[in-house]
């Protein structure tokens, strides 16, 4: 699946699977293709990836047919231009609050490389020569995601949700718990009521609906019938924290070595 293709069945609502990548070790890509996802999702917000690592992974992953989509460190439209020519499928843009901020990313992520007064006349609603409107329209296919991660986000949602060329908003659960005062209690009412008015209005107004999550199927289930089709699940970090305690568990029993197994495993939230 290339990135054209990508949006188009984000944008269709097709529910999609990804996973964070946090390793850029080149071992990684193949282990990953194996594993029935549709995309993977690499953050540069959190973690400490610089950009010619992100770029190989970029480059890697789309020739596998595993579009990236590449978290930035800011709702910067200069960094979103980066990861994109540095290979991404999309970019996520992390605390995004206003519909502003997200006309500023469309710029630079759907009319690339119109820059300046000719850009900002664009996004007022001024036409572009047909050439050109053509050529912008056929280069960038790639999607356009923001985090809603914030009361300031949920109060503002519908006037993002009506920033034309917006492909999907993602939840990032970690920080929308904490600026709903419940932090990381992902089963509270007031989390869950939120979630849920987030990705009904999304695909209400044809927009793809996300979250980064990494509970159990049973949640997960739930975050879809909410209207999610855009499905982070968990991390490789994580996956391989929680799977080698469980068989070492298994290892140290069979051979007689029976005690603790360790500490609970981990869960990365960002």
């Amino acid at each position: 699946m290339n990135s054209a293709q990508f949006t188009q069945r984000l944008r269709a609502g097709e529910l999609l699977f990804g996973t964070l990548i946090v390793s850029p070790s080149p071992m990684w890509p193949v282990a990953v293709q194996e594993s029935g996802l549709d995309f993977v999702f690499i953050d540069t917000e959190h973690i400490a990836l610089d950009r010619a690592q992100v770029s190989w992974m970029c480059q890697t992953y789309s020739r596998m047919g595993l579009p990236p989509l590449v978290r930035i460190p800011a709702p910067d439209p200069y960094e979103a231009a980066k990861i994109l020519d540095g290979g991404a499928a999309g970019i996520i843009a992390p605390y995004v609050e206003t519909a502003d901020q997200v006309q500023a990313l469309r710029g630079a992520v759907k009319f690339r490389p119109v820059k300046g007064r000719r850009l900002a006349e664009r996004l007022a609603g001024g036409p572009f020569e047909p050439t050109l409107e053509d050529y912008v329209r056929r280069r960038n296919t790639n999607a356009l995601v923001v985090n809603i991660e914030s009361i300031p986000a949920i109060e503002a949602l519908d006037k993002i949700l009506a920033v034309p060329d917006l492909d999907a908003v993602l939840i990032g659960p970690h920080d929308l718990s904490c600026s709903l005062g419940v932090p990381e209690q992902y089963d509270h009412r007031d989390f869950l009521a939120a979630c849920e008015t987030i990705l009904r209005k999304a695909r209400a107004a044809g927009v793809g609906a996300g979250i980064h999550y990494w509970g159990t199927a049973e949640e997960q289930a739930r975050f879809v019938s909410y209207g999610v089709n855009l499905l982070i699940h968990s991390s490789d970090i994580t996956l391989v924290r929680k799977h080698l305690r469980e068989e070492l568990a298994a290892v140290k029993k069979a051979a007689g070595k029976g005690g603790p197994a360790g500490p609970e495993a981990e869960t990365l939230q960002i």
